[in-house]
């Protein structure tokens, strides 16, 4: 399969324990990838040590990334099992994300790999600056990396919005679903479909006492349920496999994750303009930080990253 071939997995440099280069190293094995390491470290103490020369400045920094190289090598060898192709970059940038990037645009990788941080105190997600500066502005897929294991028959959840005619957004539910199924052919998991619909509005309800709310609710559970049924038939995923509930997305997606123990959440991250990319971002940000799973998210159709 010809998907995924290059994979830029982003360390972190505060542990040894590195679940986006495992996860890569699994991905990896099933697609023939090369991988490479890619770390960013900065120390703000090394700039601002004014009894030193720039040349001793620069110096003690190629020492700090000769060490960090080093140490980054050890890491890929006590992982690597099954002996993948795994090149290293370290470099030294005070903005993870922009180097990043332009990895990613310079050297055109398929995907972007990168680890979450979890709190032990809260036992929540903390997404770092970078995490968001890569889902809004990072041209290629990012996967986000959480605890969540990737079991055979496993399940992957495609969030979409069916419930729209606008060509971006029909445009946007295709790629998000050819993605989840190329992910379940490597992984051998199961595709869902998931997509929320919002109830009657409140102030309609109180303001009109003869508007039928049930009515209402139930016709527009019907028209998102036709609009699932045909985007299924289309990719020919079964319609137990569909599924189309009232509520905010972030809290249809969040509960159907955890009915079904999805090892996988593949949504859009942006829309191009407008209402449109408020809307879709603000609702992806708000899933991601809620799911125990692992997220892949996607650019529509057509993205130029503000970098690029």
């Amino acid at each position: 399969m010809e998907k995924y071939k290059k994979i830029l997995v982003v360390i972190d440099p505060s542990t040894d324990h590195q679940k986006a280069l495992l996860r890569a190293l699994q991905l990896a094995k099933v697609t023939q990838a090369s991988v490479t390491a890619f770390v960013s470290i900065f120390d703000f103490s090394y700039e601002m040590t004014t009894m030193l020369s720039g040349e001793e400045r620069e110096s003690m920094r190629a020492t700090v990334l000769k060490d960090r190289e080093l140490w980054l090598k050890a890491i890929i060898d006590k992982c690597n099992q099954d002996n993948i192709e795994v090149t290293t970059e370290v470099i030294w940038h005070n903005r993870p994300f922009e180097p990043v990037i332009e990895q990613v645009i310079e050297h055109e990788f398929d995907i972007v790999i990168k680890g979450t941080h979890e709190h032990d105190k809260l036992k929540s997600v903390i997404f770092t600056p970078t995490d968001w500066h890569l889902l809004r502005k990072c041209p290629c897929p990012v996967l986000l990396v959480k605890e969540h294991d990737w079991p055979e028959d496993g399940n992957i959840i495609a969030s979409i919005n069916v419930g729209s005619e606008e060509e971006e957004h029909l445009l946007l539910n295709d790629k998000i679903t050819q993605e989840a199924i190329a992910f379940s052919t490597l992984i051998k998991g199961n595709v869902h479909l998931v997509n929320s619909y919002p109830g009657t509005p409140v102030n309609i309800a109180i303001e009109i006492p003869e508007f039928n709310t049930e009515e209402y609710n139930s016709a527009l559970k019907q028209h998102h349920q036709q609009a699932m049924d045909k985007h299924a038939s289309k990719f020919s995923i079964a319609t137990d496999n569909t599924h189309v509930r009232e509520g905010l997305p972030e809290d249809v997606i969040d509960k159907v994750a955890q009915e079904l123990d999805a090892e996988l959440v593949v949504l859009g991250t942006i829309g191009r303009t407008g209402i449109s990319a408020a809307l879709i971002g603000n609702t992806a940000e708000h899933v991601i930080d809620r799911l125990n799973c692992d997220v892949l998210a996607l650019k529509p159709v057509g993205y130029k990253s503000p970098l690029q």
